[in-house]
């Protein structure tokens, strides 16, 4: 293949254009959790997570989250790369306001699960799950 000088311009050009423009950092899990709640004080009680203590394989981690009343449920993995994971919303004619999915860990780390209720208040759950082979190139 041969470049023209036209063609290693435009490639100059094109890295230059990368060196200055800004990367998007991933946010961490309290970032996120500041965003979802607005800084707004958590309750213990209200929500129920519910994840294996152990899991063989990162890739497929089941949980479920259950909160009654709530209108939005917000799933996080600390450890990840990127922590959110899920994000459930519940109209007014959900049935009931639990989600059941399965997960990727990239290792032994905390799931926390934050569910904002019509009133406008938030709860919190955390389980800690213990991954014996990594999900995320581990």
């Amino acid at each position: 293949m041969e470049f023209t000088r036209r063609d290693t311009i435009a490639l100059g050009l094109g890295a230059a254009a990368l060196t200055v423009l800004p990367f998007r950092v991933a946010a961490s899990a309290d970032d996120k959790i500041a965003e979802f709640t607005g800084g707004a004080d958590m309750k213990a009680e209200g929500v129920t997570l519910t994840a294996p203590e152990i899991a063989e394989n990162g890739n497929t981690v089941p949980i479920t989250v259950d909160a009654p009343g709530a209108a939005s449920i917000l799933v996080l993995a600390t450890g990840n790369p990127t922590p959110g994971v899920a994000q459930f919303n519940f109209g007014p004619l959900a049935g009931s306001h639990a989600a059941t999915t399965r997960i990727r860990l990239a290792g032994t780390q905390d799931v926390v699960a934050i569910a904002k209720f019509e009133d406008g208040s938030f709860a919190r759950a955390a389980s800690t799950v213990k991954v014996t082979i990594g999900g995320c190139g581990g």
